[in-house]
């Protein structure tokens, strides 16, 4: 009991320093802590003065005493991560302070100051799980476009049997209606769905209506924020749809910002909630060198061209917002009801008696000090074939032991997000490929890896070093994933397919210089 008490007095102690609360709130908090763990009084003794940049050495041990005395039940990964979100509530500014604090920086340091504020927050409060996402394994693969950057994802756990046990008997239910949902804030959680008590949003207005900024708690890249809408509607890519994304890179200028498609395949897992994602880097499609240049005669003031890079991306650059807003207008306009068999592009196809639409857009808005505004503009086709039944312009499965899922925005963008079973199997192939793994037994343990096996035993033999293993296999599998951005791409960057880019940009209005 009185080594929980001095874990309480540190935890308050790091809240304090990192400005989680004030001297008046550890009061509450305190009692708040004591009545969680059911201690009857605090550590009465001093607290030894440390400094930590985040609490997760003192949460593992808060959590590890609770599981102990029966206060959640420590074999379901699930509960631990629900009753930390538990813990961190009780040390959180109530989310009116946040928005008040967001906006007096806004106003009085400047955007840059707001935005470093909140997500210095969602780290300390350890709603960024900082100390899990340091395990991701990433590398850059340089390639025919550039570069691409690919990342193993070990922050969200396998779940376990007991955990998917557990969430078989897990009553139906509809609150929160989706984790993107404003009630969200100080949700206790489930066994299937996360707690959220020391999540905190921000308040926004695009074109007038009421948004709310966000960051992910798995940021897989820096800032990585989510911008969500405050009604509880599927995803949807209008005109209206351009509009809010200037308007929200207009007040957040040092802020990449797009948008999933809203079609199933091309689209990102969460579609019933309108949102965009957003952050503070520098993604490799940003970098893509120029195919061609097209002028619009409608569009005067901006420039329009194509760039060197595996999904079809169409680039608008300019200062003035509501020319390259119109001509995105255009552009998803033509693109909705754009045909050209020849390609294997179908607008539309009739499925039970109904059309069914094929045809949409994944639109990316940065702001670059030379070139104003950059708008990438990517159509995108979810029409599946028997041939490819999980769609044309989808990962094919010859790639699918790597990479099956759908690509939204950020891989759009070129940084992969690969499965975690990665980790593991890469390493298993590069023992192989190093002599020091027999291949039957690697080929046993991961069996949909075994064609693939085949071939870099073929290419590469068993006797590299450890590190040449490890680095022909993170190679290769960027060279997958660079494959299966081309999947993704509706015009190949074949003769044949910028011939079909080309007549596509024609029935837009371009004309190439």
């Amino acid at each position: 009991m009185a080594h929980t008490a001095l874990l309480i007095e540190r935890l308050l102690q790091f809240s304090l320093q990192h400005s989680l609360i004030g001297e008046l709130d550890a009061y509450v908090a305190r009692n708040t802590l004591l009545d969680l763990f059911g201690l009857s009084e605090p550590w009465a003794d001093g607290v030894p003065e440390e400094h930590l940049d985040v609490p997760t050495v003192l949460l593992d041990a808060l959590l590890d005493d609770a599981a102990a005395r029966g206060l959640y039940d420590g074999e379901v990964p699930a509960l631990r991560v629900n009753f930390e979100a538990r813990i961190m509530g009780a040390v959180m500014p109530r989310e009116s302070e946040t928005a008040v604090r967001f906006e007096q920086l806004r106003q009085t340091q400047g955007v840059r100051a707001a935005t470093d504020y909140f997500y210095g927050l969602c780290i300390a409060s350890n709603y960024i799980r900082t100390a899990q996402i340091a395990k991701n394994i990433k590398w850059d693969y340089p390639c025919k476009y550039g570069r691409l950057e690919i990342t193993i994802n070990l922050t969200k756990p396998e779940k376990d049997p007991k955990t998917i046990a557990l969430e078989r008997l897990q009553p139906a239910a509809s609150y929160p209606k989706c984790m993107l949902c404003i009630e969200n804030i100080g949700y206790a959680g489930r066994v299937n769905f996360p707690a959220r008590q020391n999540h905190r949003v921000v308040p926004l207005t695009l074109c007038g209506e009421t948004w709310y900024l966000q960051y992910s708690p798995y940021v897989y890249y820096n800032e990585h924020c989510i911008v969500f809408a405050h009604e509880h509607a599927p995803m949807a890519i209008t005109p209206r749809t351009f509009e809010q994304l200037f308007d929200f890179v207009t007040q957040f200028p040092h802020y990449t910002c797009g948008s999933n498609a809203d079609l199933p395949i091309v689209g990102g897992s969460i579609l019933s909630h309108m949102h965009f994602q957003g952050g503070s880097y520098a993604f490799p499609m940003q970098s893509a060198e120029t195919l061609c240049r097209y002028r619009v005669p409608e569009y005067p003031d901006i420039s329009v061209e194509t760039i060197r890079w595996p999904v079809s991306t169409v680039r608008a650059c300019g200062r003035d917002a509501a020319q390259l807003i119109g001509f995105a207008g255009r552009l998803l306009e033509t693109w909705r009801g754009y045909s050209d068999a020849e390609a294997d592009i179908l607008a539309e196809t009739m499925e039970n008696g109904s059309p069914t639409p094929h045809n949409t857009v994944t639109p990316i808005l940065h702001y670059d000090e030379k070139k104003g505004y950059v708008l990438d503009l990517v159509p995108r086709n979810n029409r599946t074939t028997e041939q490819y039944p999980e769609g044309i312009f989808h990962p094919h499965r010859e790639i699918h032991h790597i990479k099956k899922e759908n690509i939204g925005l950020i891989e759009v963008m070129g940084l992969a997000i690969l499965p975690s079973r990665l980790a593991q199997q890469s390493e298993a192939i590069a023992a192989v490929l190093c002599g020091q793994t027999d291949a039957k037994a690697c080929r046993a343990a991961a069996p949909e890896h075994a064609d693939w096996l085949d071939l870099l035993v073929k290419k590469y033999g068993t006797a590299l070093s450890p590190e040449q293993a490890q680095d022909a296999v993170k190679r290769e599998i960027g060279a997958k994933f660079e494959t299966c951005l081309e999947h993704a791409g509706v015009f190949k960057l074949t003769p044949d397919g910028l011939a079909a880019f080309d007549r596509f940009l024609t029935a837009l209005g371009c004309e190439k210089l």
